[in-house]
């Protein structure tokens, strides 16, 4: 019996001496594991910042981009009354039949607050002063286009209401 006693002491320190060596070697190799090398640290933080500012750079250029394409929109929409009334222009005094030509003056009238909207010639231009013909209203403009078969002036200026509709017409001649 006391044999048996004394071999389970012997077992159970020999166990607590293997959990002691067994708790140690796993504290060592967290602490070998949670020491870094500087220059690795170092070079990770150099890799993150590199790639934050990669980041960075291609948000910018898509702010960039998406800011030229809303400008580029802004113009294309701006130049849109300016590309359909110089076609109605051409059309009207191109055009050889009369019924053609009425209608495309009564679609051209819907871009007009009303078909008194003045229209002004410029026929000289210097030093920031301008010189224009007899004023017209655009219902007269349009019929002489389609009296006369020929547009000779370009839209210089468009002036617009808060509704989008033209109000005032300026033309130079070409």
């Amino acid at each position: 019996m006391l044999s048996n006693r004394i071999s389970t002491r012997i077992g159970m320190w020999t166990l607590v001496i293997l959990l002691m060596v067994a708790g140690a070697s796993c504290k060592s190799k967290k602490s070998t594991m949670g020491v870094t090398d500087p220059a690795a640290e170092k070079a990770k933080m150099e890799q993150e910042a590199a790639l934050r500012q990669q980041q960075e750079a291609e948000e910018l250029r898509k702010q960039e981009m998406e800011e030229q394409a809303r400008k580029e929109e802004a113009r294309r929409k701006a130049a849109e009354p300016y590309r359909k009334l110089e076609n109605y222009f051409s059309a009207i005094s191109s055009s050889n039949n009369l019924t053609a030509a009425n209608s495309s003056i009564n679609e051209a009238l819907t871009l007009f607050a009303s078909k008194d909207t003045p229209v002004l010639i410029v026929i000289n231009e210097s030093n920031g002063q301008k010189d224009y013909d007899r004023p017209t209203t655009i219902g007269e403009y349009l019929n002489y286009l389609k009296d006369q078969k020929k547009n000779a002036n370009k839209i210089n200026q468009l002036q617009f209401d808060s509704a989008g509709k033209i109000t005032e017409v300026e033309l130079v001649k070409n």
